[in-house]
């Protein structure tokens, strides 16, 4: 059986480890305090108690495993450089580091995996710091914005005076089932060292896309900022569904339902 380690079972981590439960993977998952590790037992993984920021913690029976997926939003380049050496040590063979379209700039135009339209950012040093190990075989999956059940984007905007600039310049969004999904592929097909940016099919406005979201949970809509000049970017997805074979589950962002509990 192989066996996956997820480093990080929050809102992502933590639905993709079931998944691969579900897929018959053996999984182990970590969380940052061990009232979490609960959630983690009631759907059969492996709970380890980890977190990149401390230090002086026992890696290697967590990352004693084929495979690691790392789903966390930290930004310690540092704590980052420690963990790969750690995992040069390990059994690890292959890797899915989860990254954002936050790494391109704003080109007013269509951004595919081309190197040309990167910021200078700290995310893109992590992810070079990864790409670069030659022990394991790693491949960065670019997600934008991340979207449904309990994360609904209407929300941002219940407390009034929040405003929303450059209004007619398109969105980016993905739903969560097609994050695991597309991981899961990834897995699956085995498609290492590669590159892909995540996102849905359609790209309507700000003002469409946050004025629906916010009519849908009854409040009022966000201050739109007007100006002549748009700042955009349109993440295309086309590479990562032409080699996987993959047909979103919600290809458009409009119709995506979210839970109002």
């Amino acid at each position: 059986m192989i066996s996956i380690s997820v480093l990080g079972c929050g809102w992502l981590g933590l639905p993709l480890a079931k998944g691969l439960v579900n897929d018959l993977f053996q999984v182990k998952g970590s969380v940052r305090s061990e009232e979490k590790t609960e959630a983690l037992k009631q759907i059969s993984v492996i709970p380890y108690v980890l977190d990149l920021d401390k230090q002086e913690q026992d890696w290697a029976p967590f990352l004693h495993s084929d495979i690691l997926v790392i789903a966390i939003p930290s930004k310690n380049i540092e704590g980052f450089s420690s963990l790969i050496a750690l995992i040069e040590q390990s059994s690890i063979k292959h890797l899915v580091f989860v990254s954002s379209t936050s790494v391109y700039a704003d080109k007013n135009g269509v951004v595919t995996e081309d190197q040309s339209a990167l910021n200078a950012s700290v995310l893109y040093q992590i992810e070079s710091l990864f790409t670069q190990s030659t022990a394991f075989s790693t491949t960065i999956i670019r997600f934008s914005g991340l979207v449904g059940y309990s994360r609904n984007p209407g929300r941002f905007f219940a407390k009034s005076g929040r405003s929303v600039s450059n209004p007619d310049a398109p969105v980016n969004m993905i739903h969560q089932d097609d994050c695991v999904e597309l991981i899961k592929q990834i897995i699956k097909q085995e498609k290492w060292n590669n590159l892909f940016n995540a996102c849905a099919d359609t790209h309507p406005t700000k003002r469409e896309f946050y004025t629906q979201a916010t009519q849908r949970i009854g409040i009022a809509p966000p201050c739109f900022i007007e100006s002549d000049e748009q700042t955009f970017k349109i993440i295309s997805n086309q590479k990562i569904k032409d080699t996987l074979g993959y047909e979103f589950i919600y290809p458009d962002v409009m119709k995506i339902t979210y839970d109002e509990c």
